[in-house]
C-alpha cells in the first residue's frame, strides 16, 4: 500500500526585506545554533510527515537557501523526506484582477497557501516559520490527518493551545481565542489584544476594566490541518475579497483565520479544535529570546532533543 503524502507547509514569505538583519525567523536559539524552523522540521518528521513545503518569495530565495534552506534540504534528504519551495507573489491574482503598482507586499497568509495549488496531493499542516509548537502538537495534528478518509473534504483541524502556555513575560500579546461547540468544533476565533499573564491564568483590559481569562482557554497559534480541497475554496474567496474592496486597500490582507471563519459561518466547512497541553514558544519581543534559548537547552539536557539537533 502506497504511503499517503503528509505535508508540513511553513509560512516563511514574511521573512522580508530585513532577512539580512538577523530577523526572528532566523535567530539562533538552539544549543548548537539551530533556528526554530529546524525544530519544526525535526518534530514534523518525527510525527510522520514525509514532505516539507516552504512558502517564500523569489526575491529572498538565495538568502533563504544560504541561511537555512540548504541545510534543511540536506537534512530532509538524509531522512528520506522531500523538501520543496513554493513562491508567494503579489502579482499572482485570479483572472481579471491586476495588482496595483503601488502595492509593496503580498496579500497575506491565505494567498500564500494559494501558491501551493497543484503541489499538495495529501493532507497538510500549516505553521508559522518563527513559532515553536512542540512535539505533542505535531503528533496530534498528524494523527488527525491520519484519521481522515482519503477522500475527505471540508473537515479541517486547528491546534488549540492552552492560553497560559502562549503568554510572554515581557508584555501583552494578541491571541485568537477559540469558541467551540459541544463536539469541540470551532464556532469562532476572537482576536484578543494585549493579553497579559495574571498568576496562573491571564487577563485583558476591556472598557478600562480588567477581565480575567481562564488559562485553559484554547487559543489559535496558526497551526492548521487541511486537505487539498481548501485551496479551491480559498481561490473563490480570494476573488470575492478583491472584488469587495481588497484590491483598493494597499495594505489589505487575505488571512487564513478570517477566511476559515467565513467558511464556518456559511457552514461550508467544519474545524475540529485539537487541544494540546504543550508549550508554545515565540519571540513576540526581543526580550523573549533568552527564555526560548533556555527552554530549548533544558529540553536538550533532558534528552527530548539531540544536541546538535541533526
Amino acid at each position: 500500500m502506497e504511503k499517503r503524502e503528509k505535508n508540513l507547509v511553513v509560512l516563511a514569505a514574511g521573512i522580508g526585506s530585513r532577512f539580512k538583519g538577523g530577523v526572528k525567523q532566523l535567530q539562533s536559539v538552539g544549543p548548537s545554533g539551530e533556528c526554530i524552523m529546524e525544530y519544526s522540521v525535526y518534530d514534523a518528521i518525527e510525527a510522520g510527515f514525509n514532505r516539507v513545503v516552504f512558502i517564500i518569495r523569489r526575491d529572498i530565495e538565495q538568502l533563504f537557501n544560504d541561511s537555512v534552506g540548504n541545510r534543511i534540504r540536506s537534512i530532509c534528504e538524509k531522512k528520506g523526506v522531500e523538501m520543496v519551495c513554493a513562491y508567494q507573489d503579489k502579482q499572482n491574482l485570479p483572472e481579471g484582477f491586476t495588482c496595483p503598482a503601488e502595492r509593496s507586499k503580498p496579500w497575506g497568509t491565505a494567498q500564500a497557501l494559494l501558491s501551493c495549488k497543484g503541489m499538495l496531493h495529501g493532507g497538510f499542516v500549516v505553521i508559522n516559520a518563527d513559532d515553536f509548537y512542540g512535539k505533542e502538537a505535531y503528533r496530534l495534528m498528524s494523527d488527525f490527518l491520519d484519521r481522515l478518509p482519503a477522500d475527505a473534504q471540508g473537515v479541517y483541524g486547528l491546534a488549540g493551545f492552552c492560553l497560559r502556555n502562549t503568554l510572554s513575560e515581557n508584555g501583552g500579546v494578541t491571541r485568537g481565542v477559540c469558541q467551540t461547540d459541544a463536539e469541540g468544533m470551532l464556532t469562532k476565533i476572537s482576536e484578543t489584544k494585549n493579553i497579559v499573564r495574571d498568576g496562573n491564568d491571564a487577563a485583558v483590559e476591556l472598557n478600562q476594566q480588567k477581565v480575567h481569562l481562564d488559562g485553559d482557554i484554547p487559543v489559535s497559534m496558526n497551526m492548521w490541518a487541511f486537505t487539498p480541497d481548501l485551496l479551491e475554496r480559498l481561490e473563490e474567496q480570494f476573488a470575492t475579497f478583491l472584488r469587495n474592496g481588497g484590491l483598493e486597500t494597499l495594505d489589505s490582507e487575505f488571512l487564513i483565520p478570517v477566511q476559515i471563519g467565513e467558511m464556518i459561518e456559511k457552514q461550508e466547512v467544519r474545524v475540529k479544535v485539537v487541544c494540546t497541553s504543550g508549550q508554545w514558544f515565540g519571540m513576540t519581543y526581543a526580550e523573549d529570546t533568552p527564555a526560548v534559548r533556555k527552554a530549548l537547552k533544558e529540553m536538550a539536557d533532558a534528552g527530548n532533543y539531540p544536541d546538535p539537533l541533526f
